[in-house]
C-alpha cells in the first residue's frame, strides 16, 4: 500500500483556448482532487505553465501524469516531489482594524512577515504576502485573533532549482 504525499506538478501546455477546461475536466472525470492550480504564460507567450498541487499516492500520481501527457496541447509534465524547487504563494488578506492600537498591532505583524499593506479603510486593513505555504499559514494564524474578514490565496507557483529547465 503506497502512502499519500503532497505533490506539485508543473505542466507546460500550449497557450490555447480551452486547455484549462480540458485539464480540469480530466481531473474531475477521474476523481482526482486539485488542492491548488495556477496558470500563467511563460517567457514564451505560446506556452503556459500550470502548477498543480494535489495529494496523491504513487498509483494516482502516475495516472495523473499519464493523463496529462495525453492532452494534445501538453508540451511537458514534471512532478517536483523529489526535485529541489523554489515555491511561492500569494495571499491577500483583509483584517478588522478599526481601533488605532489594533491597526498598529496588525501592521507590526505585516512587517514581521515582510508583507505589504495595500489598502486601508476606517474599519479594516488589507495586506499582501508572498512566501512558502508554511509561512503563509503562520501569518494567517497570527492574524486570525484580529478577525479575518476576507482572504484569497493564489495557489502555488514553482520552478525547479535545477540548472536544467523543465522545457
Amino acid at each position: 500500500m503506497s502512502c499519500i504525499n503532497r505533490h506539485i506538478i508543473s505542466a507546460l501546455v500550449e497557450n490555447q483556448h480551452g486547455v484549462l477546461a480540458k485539464v480540469a475536466g480530466l481531473f474531475a472525470a477521474r476523481g482526482f482532487n486539485i488542492e491548488s492550480l495556477t496558470v500563467g504564460p511563460t517567457e514564451d507567450t505560446t506556452i503556459s505553465r500550470m502548477t498543480i498541487g494535489l495529494l496523491a499516492d504513487d498509483d494516482t500520481l502516475e495516472q495523473v501524469i499519464k493523463q496529462l501527457r495525453r492532452v494534445p496541447t501538453t508540451v511537458k509534465v514534471q512532478d517536483f516531489f523529489d526535485t529541489p524547487t523554489i515555491q511561492r504563494e500569494l495571499v491577500l488578506i483583509r483584517v478588522q482594524a478599526a481601533e488605532s492600537a489594533r491597526r498598529l498591532e496588525v501592521m507590526e505583524i505585516v512587517n514581521v512577515f515582510n508583507g505589504k499593506v495595500v489598502d486601508l479603510t476606517p474599519k479594516d486593513l488589507s495586506a499582501e504576502f508572498t512566501g512558502s505555504e508554511q509561512k503563509i499559514q503562520a501569518l494567517i494564524e497570527c492574524l486570525r485573533p484580529f478577525g479575518i474578514k476576507e482572504l484569497a490565496r493564489s495557489g502555488k507557483v514553482a520552478l525547479a532549482r535545477s540548472p536544467i529547465a523543465l522545457r
